[in-house]
């Protein structure tokens, strides 16, 4: 036990002895220094101030400040849940701890100090949004960035406020972000390029279209005139560059805080926010990364390459973000989410001690969804799925369950499976009635929906927007029935909308009531046809 306490904050981190002792790694750099530069002449402001931009898009500028590469830090800015900026930026001076979790148990812990400034990006808080308009002035800003989730790009129902008020006074942050470009465009249209880092399908389109939406909205009003929409469209001046991201950063994990305090490590109060943002001046995370970029910047870049960062064309981010979420890595999760609840697993990589299980996503991988995948170049198929399936998912130190992973599975199964068995459908040289484990899993959420355990209990089911629609079809079917499920099952499996085509259409329909048939045959069913399909017994 580490009897100095050990706190974050910027004269602390002065005293490299005690943050040496307590294994914990600090910024090579200075970072008064840092953070004068940064306010000076920033070049990188991120929107989404939470565990996956601390935990890894921060820590890459901070390995291009510790090398001496660049000078200046990001600029944080919380869109959302500003208690993330009070309670866990501004008490630390916009320091935090990385918490690498290994498999074998191990932690590598580090100090991220890359962050030079930090603000609340709302309009009643005067300060920092005059701050923020200033920043965006600046002929030095080279990148906004964004992990604000797939539903910041919604501008499905737009506010009255943000239609007619929105350019002074943005309540969504699409909003607020369109509103500080044309600060930009009225300080002589100034180029930037707009990265969205969200882990979503073509995310740089979703940004633009969103932010498109909103200043016609505003040109309509009489806000803005029709040359700050040619300003976004212009590519020399503003780009919307594609990308790919791949590192898990689960809630902050009550063990991790407690290994913390045992090495005198004091900064960890874990905060529950208001707005449900589960945080702690700690990350913790998983050690492998993924981060593809287009490569479009119209005012240059930081060498990001250096820190890690794939740039290369829209056309390989395309295939990269393919062969994660089509094959190598969404999939399974789904998989083992599905067959996770229904078996009563709360832990994916006590999951992956079953053997059943186990060989389940490495059919769906390796046998069925490879042959279809194009190879990036960037990154190997064949490597990056060995590390899912033998490092990823089995790491016992990352706290991820499958319930979570269950939510919203009917607008991820066309995606997850549906691209899949188009793909088959659509080569001579493949047939989609081959596909053997895939419909096993689509059986496996079908047989989830009746909310029924495999024991015969009653199971609290994930949110998912088509929860309601689909039970209806599955809630007269009883466990243990000798009556063929075909009549139920038919108006979720011909729906295209959910799995991008119509499973009887392609020659699967009829083998999922079969495998479906077997799952409902009585307690203990889904086990058993598990074990028979995957020769486990």
């Amino acid at each position: 036990m580490n009897n100095a306490k050990i706190v974050l904050s910027k004269e602390s981190i002065k005293n490299t002895d005690l943050w040496k002792k307590a294994g914990i790694e600090i910024p090579k750099f200075d970072y008064d220094k840092m953070s004068a530069s940064t306010k000076e002449n920033p070049t990188w402001i991120h929107f989404g101030a939470g565990n996956i931009f601390r935990g890894f898009i921060a820590i890459l500028q901070q390995e291009l400040l510790n090398t001496g590469k660049v000078e200046s830090g990001i600029v944080a800015v919380e869109g959302y849940d500003y208690e993330i900026i009070d309670e866990i930026y501004s008490p630390y001076d916009n320091l935090s701890l990385l918490v690498i979790m290994k498999p074998d148990g191990s932690l590598e812990k580090k100090v991220v100090g890359s962050i030079g400034e930090s603000l609340a990006g709302d309009y009643l808080r005067e300060k920092d949004w005059n701050r923020l308009k200033e920043i965006f002035s600046n002929p030095s800003l080279q990148i906004a960035s964004f992990t604000i989730t797939e539903k910041g790009y919604s501008v499905k129902n737009l506010s009255e406020q943000d239609t007619t008020d929105g350019l002074e006074h943005p309540v969504s942050i699409i909003a607020k972000v369109a509103s500080l470009a044309y600060v930009r465009y009225q300080n002589g249209q100034l180029p930037i390029a707009f990265v969205s880092m969200d882990n979503c399908s073509k995310n740089g389109e979703k940004l633009h279209n969103a932010m498109e939406i909103m200043i016609k909205k505003w040109i309509e009003n009489g806000l803005v005139d029709k040359g700050f929409l040619e300003y976004i469209n212009d590519t020399k001046k503003v780009s919307f560059p594609w990308s790919m991201i791949d590192k898990i950063t689960p809630r902050p994990s009550q063990s991790v805080k407690d290994t913390l305090e045992e090495v005198g490590f004091d900064s960890t109060k874990i905060v529950t926010t208001s707005k449900n943002t589960y945080i702690a001046p700690f990350v913790n995370a998983e050690g492998p990364q993924y981060l593809v970029i287009e490569d479009n910047f119209p005012n240059g870049r930081m060498p990001l390459e250096e820190a890690g960062v794939f740039l290369t064309n829209r056309e390989t981010v395309e295939r990269v973000e393919t062969m994660k979420v089509t094959t190598c890595l969404n999939p399974l999760h789904t998989s083992l989410a599905v067959y996770g609840c229904l078996l009563g697993f709360n832990l994916i990589a006590d999951e992956m001690k079953d053997p059943a299980l186990k060989k389940l996503v490495e059919k769906i991988g390796y046998e069925e969804g490879m042959p279809v995948v194009v190879n990036p170049g960037i990154l190997k198929p064949e490597d990056f799925i060995k590390e899912v399936v033998e490092v990823r998912l089995p790491n016992p130190y990352i706290p991820d369950t499958p319930q979570r992973i269950a939510s919203d599975t009917s607008q991820k199964v066309g995606i997850r499976f549906g691209e899949t068995i188009k793909a088959y459908n659509n080569r001579e040289d493949l047939d989609a009635k081959e596909l053997k484990y895939i419909p096993l899993v689509i059986a496996g959420w079908c047989r989830y929906l009746m909310g029924l355990d495999d024991n015969g209990n009653v199971m609290e089911l994930s949110p998912d927007p088509l929860l309601d629609e689909l039970r209806k079809y599955v809630s007269d079917i009883k466990l243990g029935t000798k009556e063929s499920a075909k009549d139920s099952l038919k108006p979720i499996l011909i729906n295209e909308e959910i799995f991008g085509v119509n499973l009887y259409t392609v020659g699967l329909g009829e083998k999922i009531e079969g495998y479906f048939n077997e799952l409902i045959s009585g307690v203990g069913a889904v086990r058993a046809t598990l074990e028979k399909y995957l020769n486990c017994k």
